[in-house]
């Protein structure tokens, strides 16, 4: 008679390989981060924080919906306008000039993605894009935004009153646990009930309302999740540079998160950072080169296409699948 000492992943008291592979992951992640403004230039790594729960948003609505959004520069970007002039005019403290950014994008998810949502495929993706030109043209022509000289000199203000946010590291601390906090909703929005039946969704619409699901509302709250989530970003961005401009809400804005999030990998949840990270660091590089950052990144990004189909965490979690026993 043999005794089988293999170990078992169910039993009590041990992690199965998957989890023990994102805690550690979860664990290196958090002490780059702590490590980062003291190597890197703080608004450099806020800058990257930023966008990276700027495609995480829009990944949620990608990756875990199958809903291409070409219209996400709107919630950034009118977000950003909202907080900044929540700070500078209203006197709004940070905290809650981020938080008057991050409901007026969940508002306009709501208007925008009632629209959009009756429609699928290219046609929702084109009604997005309609939808965001509105706002950038508003932007352009409303009399508290500024015209082409956004709103400037956003003062960062206190948090709640006690932290000084024109201390960099300050200001630091608080993004990253706003970014914490967006990605930690994402993550359980996707762990969850409702994250399964989206996955549901973009497999398979018609079974899953077969199964009787109402799909739309299903959609519709992952639309306006999404918004909020990027409206938090172009906030929390907006109070980082004290500037709202033009550029957070021109369609250019919402192709970065495209591209952010298929560099990364679509449908992970550690992709779009990476994505994000990558752009950033490559615009900020090549800004003073003279080489044209838009050849550099579309060049990568056809290599990507080419060589990693499914991005670059995309495909590490691939192999490592793979190769798993």
């Amino acid at each position: 008679m043999t005794t089988d000492t293999r170990t078992d992943p169910a039993q009590p008291g041990l992690l199965p390989d998957g989890r023990t592979r994102t805690l550690l992951l979860a664990a290196a992640g958090f002490a780059v981060a702590v490590a980062a403004p003291h190597v890197l230039y703080p608004v450099f790594v806020m800058k990257v924080l930023c966008f990276a729960l700027f495609a995480c948003a829009f990944n949620l609505l990608l990756g875990f919906a199958g809903l291409l959004s070409f219209g996400h520069a709107a919630f950034f970007g009118g977000a950003a306008y909202v907080s900044a002039h929540a700070a500078k005019v209203w006197g709004f403290p940070p905290e809650l000039a981020i938080l008057a950014g991050t409901a007026s994008a969940a508002m306009t998810g709501l208007l925008f993605g009632w629209l959009a949502i009756r429609r699928q495929g290219i046609y929702f993706a084109m009604i997005t894009l309609a939808l965001s030109q509105m706002v950038f043209f508003l932007a352009l022509q409303l009399p508290f935004t500024g015209g082409e000289d956004g709103i400037q000199a956003v003062p960062r203000g206190v948090l709640f009153g006690l932290v000084d946010l024109n201390d960099p590291l300050a200001m630091y601390w608080t993004v990253l646990g706003v970014c914490l906090f967006g990605f930690a909703v994402i993550r359980r929005a996707v762990h969850s009930p409702f994250g399964q039946v989206l996955k549901a969704i973009r497999e398979n619409e018609p079974r899953a309302i077969s199964l009787g699901y109402r799909t739309e509302r299903y959609k519709l709250l992952a639309f306006v999740l999404s918004a909020a989530l990027a409206g938090m970003a172009g906030a929390t961005k907006a109070l980082v540079f004290q500037l709202a401009s033009l550029t957070d809400v021109t369609w250019q804005m919402s192709g970065e998160a495209v591209l952010m999030t298929l560099l990364g990998g679509v449908g992970t949840l550690a992709g779009p950072v990476v994505g994000a990270a990558l752009v950033v660091t490559l615009q900020n590089h090549l800004a003073d080169s003279g080489v044209p950052v838009t050849v550099v990144t579309g060049f990568i990004f056809v290599v990507c296409v080419l060589l990693f189909r499914r991005g670059i965490v995309g495909e590490i979690e691939h192999r490592l699948r793979r190769r798993a026993p």
